[in-house]
C-alpha cells in the first residue's frame, strides 16, 4: 500500500480506491460462489425431473397393457392371455412407483446455494460494524471460506 505525503499513513484517497477494490472483489468472489452451487443443485433438480419423465412412460405403457388384458378379460373365457398381461401390466407400475419414489428424493436433495447466503449475511455484518467505527470489528471473510 502507498503511503500519503507524510510517509506515514495512506492517503483518505488511496483508502477509498482500496475499499472499493476489495468491495468489488468480494461481491465477484460471492458471484462465483453462487454459480458453482447452482450448478449442482440443477443437476440434482434435473435427475429428480428425468426420474419423473420416466415414470409417467411406464405408467402410460401400463395403462395401454392394462387396457389391452381387460379386452382380453371380457372376450376369452379362459383369461391366460388376460392373466400374462396383467402380470406385465403390474411389474410396470412397479417400477413405476420405484422411479417416482427414486425421483422424489432426488429433488428434495436440491438446496439452494447456502454457503453463498452464509458467508453474504457474515459480509454484510462485518460491513455494518465497520461503518459503525467500532474498535474490534472481524476482518472481511475470505471469499467461498467458510468458518
Amino acid at each position: 500500500m502507498s503511503m500519503g505525503q507524510n510517509g506515514d499513513e495512506p492517503t483518505v484517497g488511496q483508502l477509498v480506491a482500496n475499499v472499493s477494490k476489495d468491495l468489488s472483489s468480494l461481491v465477484r468472489s460471492e458471484v462465483e460462489l453462487a454459480k458453482t452451487e447452482l450448478k449442482k443443485t440443477a443437476a440434482a433438480a434435473g435427475t429428480g425431473a428425468g426420474m419423473f419423465a420416466a415414470a409417467a412412460f411406464l405408467a402410460l405403457l401400463a395403462i395401454i397393457l392394462l387396457s389391452i388384458a381387460a379386452a382380453f378379460g371380457l372376450t376369452a373365457a379362459g383369461l391366460h392371455p388376460a392373466i400374462a398381461f396383467l402380470i406385465v401390466a403390474g411389474a410396470y407400475l412397479l417400477i413405476g412407483v420405484i422411479l417416482v419414489l427414486v425421483g422424489m428424493r432426488a429433488l428434495k436433495s436440491a438446496k439452494g446455494p447456502q454457503r453463498t447466503i452464509d458467508s453474504a449475511k457474515e459480509s454484510v455484518e462485518v460491513l455494518k460494524a465497520i461503518g459503525k467505527g467500532t474498535e474490534e470489528h472481524p476482518a472481511l471473510p475470505e471469499p467461498g471460506v467458510r468458518r
